[in-house]
């Protein structure tokens, strides 16, 4: 960095005829702008580890969380999902708790959410001897608790299982010094709001608060105001900003048809890492399958799987085993996978702001992505909703040949075959009749006879 800093002094130097005194101010003005990491107070050996472990540049967000945050300011951040939020809280929540004491609560929406953040924390907090527990559902919590009575640094949980936790008298908030809500639109969304507000309202009142959202509802202006101290507002995009890397497409299709569309672009896109969004948890296991039976390598995470197979498809779809994956909106916050090439949205999520989400787990770490979105006729407005959001036009694209449907899924259409030509050959069906029927077995009969 101090590297790029001397070349580019050296290039103004070399075409600013005005004076070196333009240069310098040009420069004490870039430094401002671009910042780094030993610029922002963090201590020496913290700061050693942050950066061997290749966290040099600060994005956006860490530049303007960190050094207030270090200050054990309040703070309310406005971004975009990917944009390194996770390190721009947790950076301050680390160091404050190894120089004042005191504990740290992370709450999050999702379970996967919960447990990338801490992979994140203990990346540059594991060599300080950092220890964090995950409070989840979907566990058991025997472990959880044994954890939690080790008196853990920081506590990073869902507000369900968390509340559930405190109402036994297993967890109490007492020694709590700064809490953390991310992704808090997406929390009140999903109902959290009962569980949050009691949980800021049993917390030490003497504590810091940060709070982090990509959209800003009245709801969180409320709690902002409610439970904080003149937050710092951060906004490092306006609310509802898509990533600049992802190129957006719409196709019109009948909702009938939709598969054959997918199945047209799997095989477009053979060797991409895609993702694919559902609305319902029933309908991504049924994408899902179609999917496996279009002979794709493919999982699932939605609401009706285990944590075990939720933990076991993400690290597959991770790893490379799985190519797709399917989800419902629980995944369009709880994931960090950097090589996802295309997220296709299979059906439009209820809330135009879960769209920006979605499609942000493309494009991600610099590279550039692809969303895609399946619009039926009679969800043009809702497409209306999401272009007055993002403040862009999404390109609607002309419908590509889709694969005939005598030649989709050929196997299944065999397999239906061979099930018509056995029932043929077992012959006609018997009727049979229900006692409380009207027209009894032995009325029946008797009507025969006659």
């Amino acid at each position: 960095m101090d590297k790029f800093f001397k070349r580019l002094e050296s290039f103004c130097v070399s075409v600013t005829l005005k004076g070196p005194w333009v240069t310098h101010y040009f420069m004490t003005q870039l430094k401002q702008f671009i910042g780094r990491f030993n610029d922002f107070g963090i201590e020496e050996k913290f700061l050693e580890i942050i950066t061997s472990k290749g966290f040099k540049i600060p994005t956006p967000i860490q530049r303007q969380v960190i050094p207030g945050a270090l200050q054990g300011k309040d703070v309310v951040g406005i971004a975009q999902t990917g944009t390194g939020k996770t390190l721009a809280f947790g950076i301050p929540m680390i160091q404050r708790i190894g120089t004042y004491k005191g504990q740290g609560l992370i709450l999050v929406p999702t379970r996967e959410l919960a447990l990338q953040v801490e992979q994140a924390l203990q990346v540059v907090g594991a060599p300080l001897g950092l220890r964090s527990v995950v409070v989840i559902g979907g566990v058991s919590q025997h472990t959880q608790v044994q954890a939690l009575k080790n008196n853990p640094h920081i506590v990073i949980a869902t507000p369900g299982r968390l509340a559930d936790l405190m109402n036994q008298g297993v967890y109490r908030l007492n020694k709590v010094s700064i809490i953390t809500l991310d992704e808090a639109d997406r929390m009140l969304d999903i109902g959290f709001l009962p569980e949050i507000k009691r949980i800021l309202q049993t917390a030490p009142k003497q504590r810091q608060t940060m709070l982090f959202s990509a959209t800003m509802p009245n709801s969180i202006s409320q709690l902002a105001s409610s439970f904080m101290k003149l937050p710092l507002r951060i906004e490092i995009a306006p609310q509802g900003t898509a990533a600049e890397n992802v190129e957006q497409e719409v196709f019109v299709i009948t909702k009938n048809n939709k598969t054959r569309l997918l199945d047209t672009l799997l095989k477009q896109y053979s060797t991409e890492k895609i993702l694919i969004f559902s609305r319902t948890k029933h309908g991504a296991k049924r994408i899902a399958r179609d999917i496996r039976n279009m002979y794709h390598t493919a999982t699932e995470i939605h609401s009706n799987r285990s944590q075990a197979q939720r933990k076991l498809a993400l690290e597959g779809f991770i790893s490379g085993k799985f190519r797709v994956m399917v989800a419902t909106d629980i995944a369009s916050r709880g994931i960090d996978v950097k090589d996802i090439s295309i997220v296709i949205n299979f059906d439009l999520p209820d809330n135009s702001e879960d769209y920006v989400h979605r499609i942000g787990r493309t494009g991600r770490a610099g590279k550039f992505g692809k969303a895609i979105s399946f619009v039926t006729p009679s969800e043009k407005a809702d497409i209306r909703k999401i272009e007055l959001l993002i403040r862009k036009s999404l390109p609607v694209l002309s419908l590509p040949e889709l694969v005939a449907e005598q030649e989709r899924l050929p196997h299944l259409n065999q397999n239906r075959t061979q099930k018509q030509n056995q029932f043929s050959q077992q012959g006609p069906r018997k009727h049979y009749y229900k006692k409380d029927n009207k027209r009894s077995s032995r009325g029946h009969h008797k009507n025969s006879k006659r």
